[in-house]
């Protein structure tokens, strides 16, 4: 549940966006690129979002059909355009977005009132961010949806986009309401900071856990992943990969996480799995379109692999 967009990444690498010449058009935003990248391991998924009336709606909602997500929840909010993105692309870590959301993304024209509650409830996992609270009536959709939650997983992605927010210390506000639901959170270092005040990985983790999350997962970018339950601790080494574009990497780790988890397997062997998922799409250039199927992941996992 939450953002979508058009995504226009250049072909041209290692050049400033004024200078590029040639563009790929892709499916984007990060709950979707999540949805995609579950669909890819075979799970059946669903993505909760709004678009504008017009030829980007149109191909959102043809590109979700093609890499077989239902699209039943994603509306259409006829006043507003339909969000697209652009980035740079400079290997192997700086890749600057640049969002046209104005005068308003439609993905934050979500309404609780419009909510399918039962399919909410019913779903095995329900993945939301925190972009969803930024705004009204979004925001209040959003804690909605986490409330309709009674079984399950329920995932908080901490997704925080200091642009796309008044200050932080609302980030903060609502990011902490909207963890009283979730029993799963998955952010960055500088998320984690913003959530719950702690920079350092086991600190940060030991802080969303006591506010009675079942698991934290900590990224840490090319240190790997920390993920740590009541009972365990996973220290996940990084897969090394030569980087194409890293935007997509944490939506692929994400569709893998809920692969691993509804799979239930070991939480060793999901971290590694979903490392090794994201390192594939951040050798690519694409997001969506880049998502491995669980055949790709396995066959490159360390010590799995050829």
């Amino acid at each position: 549940m939450g953002r979508v967009s058009v995504d226009v990444y250049p072909h041209d690498v290692g050049v400033p966006l004024e200078d590029v010449e040639t563009f790929g058009k892709y499916l984007g935003g990060s709950p979707t690129n999540v949805a995609v990248a579950a669909a890819r391991h075979g799970r059946r998924t669903a993505v909760i979002t709004r678009t504008g009336d017009d030829p980007f709606g149109r191909f959102i909602h043809k590109a979700l059909k093609q890499f077989g997500v239902d699209d039943r929840y994603v509306t259409a909010v006829p006043a507003l355009p339909t969000p697209v993105v652009f980035c740079e692309i400079f290997p192997p870590d700086d890749f600057p977005l640049y969002f046209y959301r104005y005068p308003k993304a439609p993905d934050l024209e979500i309404r609780a009132a419009e909510l399918d509650l039962d399919a909410i409830g019913s779903a095995r996992i329900l993945w939301a961010t925190v972009t969803g609270l930024s705004q009204e009536p979004s925001r209040e959709a959003t804690l909605a949806a986490l409330a309709a939650r009674r079984d399950g997983i329920t995932v908080l992605d901490l997704d925080y986009r200091p642009a796309l927010w008044e200050s932080r210390d609302e980030a903060t506000r609502w990011t902490r309401r909207a963890l009283e639901h979730a029993t799963v959170a998955v952010g960055n270092l500088d998320e984690c900071a913003m959530a719950v005040g702690e920079r350092a990985p086991r600190a940060a983790a030991r802080a969303l856990l006591g506010l009675g999350l079942d698991l934290a997962i900590v990224k840490r970018g090319p240190d790997g992943v920390l993920a740590v339950s009541g009972t365990e601790v996973v220290d996940g080494p990084p897969v090394e990969v030569e980087v194409v574009n890293g935007l997509g990497a944490g939506d692929a780790f994400g569709g893998a996480v809920c692969h691993g988890l509804l799979a239930g397997w070991p939480l060793t062997r999901t971290i590694a799995f979903a490392n090794t998922a994201g390192a594939l799409v951040a050798s690519r250039l694409a997001c969506a379109d880049a998502m491995p199927d669980t055949a790709e992941v396995e066959k490159a996992m360390p010590g799995e692999g050829s």
